[in-house]
């Protein structure tokens, strides 16, 4: 008896039939993992707000102050190390940082860097080149405590990417930065003279007439700048409706209206010109965006090599600053210059929608791009300030504005 075996296999058809559904689950399912793994990223850059929110309560509890948002060392006048000046190799300069440094560097030991935090608070001569011998005509070590201000690429802790300071969702990553950023101290709503603070050109002293009272008229965030004694009793509206650091996202030199000041900024005057146009009006640089892609500058950014978010250590606002005075992910208003002169400097992320801040208490919240913000054309509240723009006056940014200042008895119902 003859048995007969017959052979069955998938036609052509149907192993494209197959193949197709297949490509059709996986385009279905991908954005589901893209989405997932966003959320991922999101809780991380969440849970390292957690901890400097943790490492700034228990810095509190050991020193009863905050810790400093412009602090470090300074030459004497005769010198001429202006506030601006970076470190130079050549001379007594290169011992010192002008008062430049941010909260983040206080705070490193609190959030377990205390290998960095000894580096830089002890004497050392180690250089990013590896060049020792670089520095000629001193006994001593290049490097003093405190380090040099944060420009300076040879000083090796400056150029550290430090996992906790760094938000998993933005992809900045490198040259022309050095250690990137992306949480950054509250200044409050109003940007005016904050790059100086009370001090005097050389942050040798209290000015005695001008910026210090400037700065008690106008300074308004939980980190007054350059400002030594802060403390949490400071916080008359209450730490958990007071904004103590937001999130910003970091240049990737492609021109972001958040990341970077207008490469038109020149056109709002000089270095003062330009700050009283922003100070009298948040929404003078909205002229400079591209109305066919309204993320971007029109003309490009200025100084993308020394952008948003680019030096950790740094307390100048376009590095590791941001106020209240536009919503998140808004326009970085201003003009750019080698001096890093204030403007609206706004929080922003990589996240959809919005971006984190850490609340005074702690607690860290998501605030989307739609938070009310009053007027968007409206004047920083300064202490040349008239009518509704005088010192102690509601903040002219609505909602948002509020949450930035840290004693102005605004009454904040939800957000």
């Amino acid at each position: 008896m003859k048995t007969s075996f017959s052979k069955k296999g998938f036609t052509l058809v149907e192993l494209l039939v197959v193949i197709a559904i297949i490509g059709v689950l996986v385009g279905l399912l991908l954005p589901a993992v893209q989405a997932a793994r966003e959320a991922a990223r999101r809780m991380s850059c969440s849970n390292n707000f957690k901890q400097i929110g943790l490492a700034i309560h228990n810095y509190h509890s050991a020193f009863k102050r905050l810790p400093a948002h412009g602090i470090g060392t300074v030459a004497e006048p005769s010198i001429g190390a202006a506030w601006w000046r970076e470190s130079n190799m050549g001379d007594q300069t290169r011992f010192v940082n002008q008062r430049r440094l941010s909260t983040l560097v206080g705070i490193l030991p609190f959030i377990e860097q205390q290998a960095i935090w000894e580096e830089i608070s002890n004497p050392n001569s180690t250089r990013t080149d590896g060049d020792t011998a670089a520095v000629i005509g001193t006994p001593t070590a290049p490097w003093s405590p405190g380090g040099p201000t944060p420009g300076i690429i040879q000083y090796i802790p400056w150029t550290y990417e430090i996992p906790g300071y760094r938000c998993p969702s933005d992809p900045g990553v490198g040259l022309p930065a050095l250690g990137r950023t992306n949480y950054a101290a509250c200044l409050g709503d109003s940007h005016w003279q904050t790059m100086v603070g009370p001090w005097n050109g050389w942050r040798t002293e209290p000015a005695p007439n001008g910026r210090v009272n400037t700065a008690r008229g106008g300074h308004r965030g939980f980190y007054k700048p350059f400002d030594y004694n802060g403390k949490f009793r400071d916080v008359l509206d209450g730490l958990s409706n007071t904004i103590a650091m937001g999130e910003i996202a970091t240049d990737l030199g492609d021109n972001n209206i958040s990341t970077t000041a207008p490469n038109d900024g020149s056109s709002l005057g000089n270095n003062n010109g330009a700050m009283r146009a922003v100070r009298d009006n948040a929404a003078v640089c909205d002229g400079f965006v591209d109305p066919a892609r309204p993320r971007f500058w029109l003309n490009g950014g200025a100084r993308t090599n020394n952008a948003r978010g680019f030096k950790w250590a740094d307390a100048n606002q376009m590095f590791s600053g941001c106020f209240t005075i536009l919503p998140p992910n808004d326009v970085y208003c201003g003009r750019h210059n080698s001096n890093h002169l204030s403007g609206t400097a706004p929080m922003s992320s990589r996240h959809q929608g919005g971006a984190h801040v850490l609340m005074g208490d702690g607690a860290v919240k998501f605030i989307t791009d739609s938070i009310e913000a009053g007027n968007r054309s409206n004047g920083d509240v300064w202490v040349g300030g008239t009518g509704n723009r005088t010192p102690g006056s509601p903040s002219p940014y609505g909602l948002w504005g509020a949450l930035g200042t840290r004693a102005n008895r605004e009454a904040i119902e939800s957000f």
